[in-house]
């Protein structure tokens, strides 16, 4: 059994195959102590998950969500934890993320009718169990059409950043998210950074109000973990991580509750909640200016997530 912490997870709220419930189950059968749910662009399945979680004590649930950016050539995602999801303005920003979620789903497919590969955007939405719909569900429409054999091979050959098939969202930068997350009183993290391989934007998301990097990841090196750990005390910064689990029939292999993350991770966390609480809304830095990295480094290449 798993025991820690898991900060990284997706229901069927977004682009995930279990429900808020299943998840939290999982998590429990797995000894898991800590589950963060972060779906895209939603923060509806924490209800049934806080709900789930109180039959299954000592497991706690922390609120949070993931909002995806586009950079050129890549993507860069920001969670949030411990954001005001109830706020009026937070649930309109994130049912306007949604809907533009939707259509780029149309937009995707009428690229893909040109590449010779027609997807009826019906299908992709007939997967959507409660979510919003994204790549991952035209993903799984090409492999049902036999367009492609895996959900990963769509991304490599056509829906990744610079894919022929895949059209880019709207604009919304990472400092955009990061100060969204803020303005809800949340802690914006930069999400999977040794991905997009796009270090050189971690000084102005700091300047944006960042308040931690994912350091921990499957995807990442040793080499990579160790870099953004070593960012962070450089920064200031709270350095999280979690598995990205999307359930096991979600085309993806990683297992929930891995790699294994220290329950002092999560106090770093909730300490860092309590500070973005006290600041004030027009100060969204909140702490001295920290020393700058004099090259931020990241292993070369970006490979697009499954999202």
């Amino acid at each position: 059994m798993t025991a820690g912490v898991d900060l990284h997870t997706h229901t069927t709220a977004s682009d995930g195959t279990l429900t808020p419930r299943e998840l939290v189950q999982a998590a429990a059968r797995r000894g898991i102590r800590v589950l963060a749910l972060t779906d895209h662009d939603s923060t509806d399945g924490l209800p049934d998950a806080f709900d789930e979680a109180a039959r299954h004590p000592p497991l706690s649930i922390v609120p949070g969500l993931e909002i995806n950016c586009d950079v050129p050539g890549a993507e860069v995602h920001i969670l949030g934890y411990y954001v005001d999801h109830e706020a009026d303005w937070f649930r309109e920003f994130l049912r306007e993320q949604r809907v533009e979620r939707a259509a780029r789903v149309h937009r995707i497919a009428a690229r893909l009718g040109e590449l010779g590969m027609p997807i009826d955007p019906e299908e992709v939405f007939a997967l959507v169990r409660e979510g919003s719909a994204g790549r991952p569900h035209v993903a799984q429409v090409m492999v049902q059409r036999g367009y492609v054999k895996s959900v990963r091979e769509a991304f490599d050959r056509y829906l990744h950043a610079n894919g022929p098939a895949n059209v880019p969202r709207r604009r919304l930068t990472p400092a955009d998210a990061v100060r969204v997350i803020r303005r809800a009183h949340g802690v914006p993290v930069f999400a999977h950074p040794g991905l997009a391989d796009r270090d050189a934007l971690i000084p102005e998301l700091i300047d944006a109000g960042l308040l931690g990097i994912e350091a921990v990841y499957a995807e990442h090196s040793a080499t990579q973990t160790a870099h953004y750990q070593e960012l962070c005390r450089a920064h200031g910064l709270v350095a999280t991580g979690g598995s990205d689990y999307h359930g096991e029939r979600s085309g993806r292999t990683n297992s929930l509750g891995h790699p294994p993350v220290p329950m002092r991770v999560w106090e770093d966390l909730k300490d860092a909640a309590q500070r973005a609480r006290e600041q004030m809304p027009g100060n969204a830095q909140g702490r001295t200016e920290p020393r700058r990295a004099a090259h931020p480094r990241s292993e070369p290449g970006s490979r697009t997530p499954l999202q």
